[in-house]
């Protein structure tokens, strides 16, 4: 069999497994709709939670980021691990406590308002709207490479199947798919690393291989020879102060992801809260840890099949021809000599789209034909996990929070679940539309849903919390001034992709970039949310009360506490 009908044969059989469990878990309420009963088990919820973590981003794009990147896509992995340990250990254990279903929902009746509730959830499906267009791009590269489609139908298959899960299932049926997910993830993504970790350096394992070979340098010596800067050297494509910033936002913007949170509501208990982030952070260690091993062999093996080589020479080998076809591909004989000239410089012939590195790898390698579909799956695996549980996150966000909560407060659950999907069906023309003009690589895309996320819910959530002289004027001015302030730095500075225009509009922020400029953005959140809430009404002394027993140790871990007054 070819590798196209392997791949297809592997991703019906595991699309089979992933609607039989939809089905099984469909739901009619929507308590299981938003958050599957608050019942899932402390394991599989950590399973869910990373498949939900390690989206397109993580398995289809960060080990490229880290292969052009070198020395600076580190950014990725020390941003992504840090903030999730920083979100599982500072915030997820008293959202959990608090008892309540949403983001929003807890920023709704933790500052005793509709309107901060409103803002929230508009906060909520910017972040989603932006990390769920990097989800459909990746997609979008799966089917376009193995079902041999243009990149445009690729991502509108994808719209289509995503659409599917989320509809079918809810919150309930993408916890228990997403936990299955994983495992597809996992394996696809190791397999692969092992193979190519022995094929390269004689040792099996990534890690060891990575530290304790001579691929690092021989990987930047080839750079070096072909005009290139060497591979581990620092702040090349990235300044310091840009490696700093994105690094930060990444951070903390994983602390204020709705459909990460979100995560910590599925379970039983503020213990089994804890231990669901437990489980994550072993089920992330194993993937994270080895992409940096992962982008290194791959960019060593691309530079060595393709460089100084006929590109008639080039042209004809399989992998080269198939991905050429998605466009995402292409050479350019620029000095006419008829070799392929891939120097990363003005002169360079060879365009390469990074979110292509991963799913290529095997094939350059010559692994096995199901090794390669294997990897095909995880992808669609890594993608599809967390675009369910981002477009559950933008419909619990318009149903609940919004028409719910604040417009029709007797609203049945079959008009609450109608809106939701409606809303689903929305959200997923949008994220098509900008999966298909995207803005960057996938994890660069995602790094932008960090930075919104970073600007205008972390601080709320965190002060909140650790803040009692918080109030709702407070938050609301914060959440605004982060979010604006943000979503306009970023239009601005990735305006050519975003809008068309012929040139940006702003270069950058006094030297940040658009996947840094979310910190400014959190910086002056905290400002203005400090200070308004300082120069306005203190909280309800019910509402202050409600606090300290939230962060009161001696609260039982297995209690739920409740709050719930409204403008």
């Amino acid at each position: 069999m070819s590798v196209e009908a392997i791949t297809i044969t592997l991703v019906i059989i595991t699309f089979a497994i992933y609607t039989g469990i939809g089905w099984w878990s469909r739901v009619r309420d929507t308590s299981n709709f938003y958050v599957a009963g608050q019942n899932v088990p402390t394991v599989a919820n950590g399973a869910a939670i990373a498949a939900d973590w390690m989206s397109a981003a993580s398995f289809i794009s960060m080990a490229g980021l880290v292969a052009f990147l070198g020395y600076d896509g580190t950014i990725y992995l020390m941003g992504w691990t840090g903030g999730y340990v920083l979100l599982a250990l500072l915030l997820a254990p008293y959202l959990r406590k608090f008892g309540k279903f949403t983001v929003p929902d807890f920023i709704g009746d933790r500052f005793y308002s509709s309107n901060a509730r409103a803002v929230a959830a508009i906060a909520t499906i910017f972040i989603s709207l932006t990390y769920i267009s990097g989800q459909m791009r990746g997609v979008g590269i799966v089917f376009s490479r193995y079902l041999q489609v243009d990149i445009i139908v690729g991502v509108l298959i994808g719209m289509a199947i995503v659409g599917f899960f989320a509809l079918l299932g809810g919150m309930k049926g993408v916890t228990w798919t997403q936990a299955i997910q994983y495992f597809v993830i996992i394996i696809a993504f190791l397999i692969p690393a092992f193979a190519i970790s022995y094929q390269l350096t004689g040792n099996p394992v990534p890690q060891l291989a990575l530290t304790g070979s001579d691929i690092v340098d021989r990987l930047g010596q080839i750079q070096v020879d072909l005009g290139m800067t060497e591979y581990m050297a620092p702040f090349t494509d990235l300044s310091l102060l840009n490696v700093f910033m994105i690094t930060l936002a990444l951070m903390a913007g994983t602390a204020g992801l709705p459909h990460v949170i979100v995560r910590f509501y599925t379970v039983k208990s503020v213990r089994a809260a804890r231990w669901s982030a437990v489980w994550a952070i072993v089920f992330i260690a194993l993937l994270y840890l080895t992409a940096p091993a992962v982008g290194a062999f791959a960019k060593y093996n691309l530079i060595d099949s393709i460089a100084n080589k006929p590109i008639e020479e080039v042209e004809n080998i399989s992998w080269v021809e198939k991905w050429e076809t998605t466009g995402l591909l292409q050479f350019d004989d620029k000095n006419g000599d008829g070799m392929v000239n891939f120097t990363g410089g003005e002169d360079n012939e060879v365009v390469i789209d990074g979110d292509i590195i991963v799913l290529s790898t095997p094939e350059v390698a010559n692994l096995a034909p199901f090794i390669i579909a294997l990897v095909a799956a995880g992808g669609l695996a890594a993608a599809l996990s967390t675009a369910s549980g981002l477009l559950i996150t933008m419909t619990s966000a318009v149903s609940h929070d919004i028409y719910y909560r604040i417009f029709n407060k007797e609203a049945s659950e079959k008009q609450r679940l109608r809106v939701g999907r409606i809303t689903l069906l929305v959200a997923l023309l949008i994220a098509a539309y900008v999966g298909i003009n995207p803005p960057g690589f996938a994890g660069e895309v995602v790094a932008l849903a960090f930075g919104l996320g970073a600007a205008s819910l972390f601080p709320v959530i965190l002060l909140g919390i650790f803040d009692k002289r918080m109030n709702k004027e407070g938050a609301i001015a914060g959440i605004l001034t982060g979010l604006i302030f943000t979503l306009a730095m970023i239009g601005m500075i990735l305006s050519q992709s975003i809008f068309g225009t012929d040139e940006a509009i702003i270069d950058s922020f006094f030297g940040i970039n658009a996947q840094g400029v979310g910190v400014v953005g959190m910086v002056l959140n905290f400002i203005v949310s400090f200070i308004v809430s300082r120069n306005t009404a203190a909280p309800p002394v019910e509402i202050q009360q409600l606090i300290e027993e939230v962060r009161a140790p001696e609260v039982d871990d297995d209690s739920e506490i409740a709050a719930g007054k409204e403008e």
